[in-house]
């Protein structure tokens, strides 16, 4: 089907800047379906010392989804405590099947629940809701979706919402088969910050305004947003036995025995370490390009609707900055929220390693954007 090329055949762009230039994207076709996800109480599950399963299942409602896709290219982001997704109508069933999957074995893999929903995109554009997307190269093997428009707010709002007319888009998981979760990892340690903190941020323009934040942002910082990665080569730390390693068995459950798997985790993690401090290559893994190919192929700055990053600042910009964005919402000119830690958490998804085709979802640790779209709805009150 011709949609199905949609996302692949987009012109993709290298510099972020260009996630302010509106007019540059596409609007998805509208019998394309998006898929949201959502753990319920991530909030309560953050304060329990979750935070990390709780990053998980965000990861695991994309990656269940992308293992379904039979080489069909399609556009998503990771949100921290859920995710968003974009399918075209003829993987659109497989889609919303693998995403019961998960919702009905959330309890058993991680101990959390997950509400989910399926919406075709023409009736999201028929209540105002316009979605569109353009194609960020990270480097010559990967790259990240981003979306603009009003319509992931809207299909967000409709999955929480309590009003009978919503019903019909929310899944229910009543299959007890797990879901295919391959290549989902989460072995690298907390990145802590060098430079001071890691600041969690989630921006939105405020109306119709049409500003460049990204941009704004970087001016107040007084570097480009590129020196702020959470992942550097100081801040990436590889232990053995990994601490993820048990999060990171319990999204495998549907590949059988948990102590086989995590004997099997072990040696592959083993192996990995081998490769990281000796800096050579054994089966796929070469420790001496992973790393290189890892820090550019994070997602620690991205736009949905609202522009979403991790940022690892000194003290003074992180408060040199919030109070430009305090002063901003005050002019009614954004509205914002942040989240203060000292290290960021790092989810792996690994496709292809011969062929460097690798992401990695970053969000600050204790809470991250779960815990800055507290902050972020709270202040949308005040102006409602």
């Amino acid at each position: 089907m011709p949609n199905e090329q949609f996302y692949s055949n987009l012109t993709s762009f290298d510099e972020f800047s260009g996630v302010a230039e509106l007019d540059q994207y596409r609007a998805l076709p509208d019998d394309w379906v998006i898929l949201t996800s959502d753990v319920v109480g991530s909030t309560i599950a953050i304060e329990a010392g979750k935070y990390k399963q709780v990053n998980m299942v965000g990861a695991a409602s994309i990656m269940c989804v992308l293992n379904i896709c039979e080489g069909v290219e399609v556009p998503f982001s990771f949100g921290g405590d859920g995710g968003l997704i974009a399918v075209p109508a003829s993987i659109a069933g497989k889609a919303k099947k693998e995403l019961r999957k998960l919702q009905a074995g959330c309890g058993q893999m991680f101990g959390l629940e997950l509400r989910a929903s399926a919406i075709e995109v023409g009736e999201l554009r028929a209540a105002g809701g316009e979605i569109a997307v353009r194609k960020f190269q990270l480097n010559d093997d990967n790259h990240l979706a981003m979306f603009a428009g009003s319509g992931t707010a809207l299909a967000d709002e409709w999955m929480k919402s309590d009003h009978p007319d919503y019903e019909k888009y929310k899944l229910s998981g009543d299959n007890v088969e797990l879901p295919d979760l391959e290549g989902l990892s989460c072995r690298w340690e907390p990145l802590r910050n060098i430079n001071g903190v890691m600041l969690t941020l989630i921006v939105k323009p405020s109306g119709a305004a049409k500003v460049d934040i990204a941009g704004e942002i970087a001016k107040v910082l007084k570097k480009p947003l590129s020196s702020f990665t959470p992942v550097k080569e100081k801040s990436l730390k590889f232990r053995f036995p990994p601490r993820g390693l048990a999060v990171e068995v319990a999204a495998g459950a549907k590949r059988g025995n948990w102590i086989m798997r995590y004997c099997g985790g072990l040696f592959t993690s083993s192996m990995q370490w081998l490769c990281e401090k000796f800096k050579i290559k054994i089966g796929d893994y070469d420790g001496s390009r992973y790393r290189d190919e890892l820090i550019g192929s994070t997602d620690f700055r991205k736009y949905d609707g609202a522009l979403r990053m991790v940022l690892d600042v000194s003290i003074n910009q992180a408060e040199t900055l919030e109070k430009w964005l305090e002063a901003e919402y005050r002019e009614n000119r954004l509205l914002f929220g942040t989240w203060r830690s000292a290290s960021a958490l790092m989810t792996c998804m690994l496709f292809d390693l011969t062929k460097a085709r690798h992401l990695h979802l970053v969000d600050g640790a204790d809470g991250g954007y779960a815990l800055a779209a507290k902050e972020y709805k709270r202040r949308a009150k005040r102006l409602s």
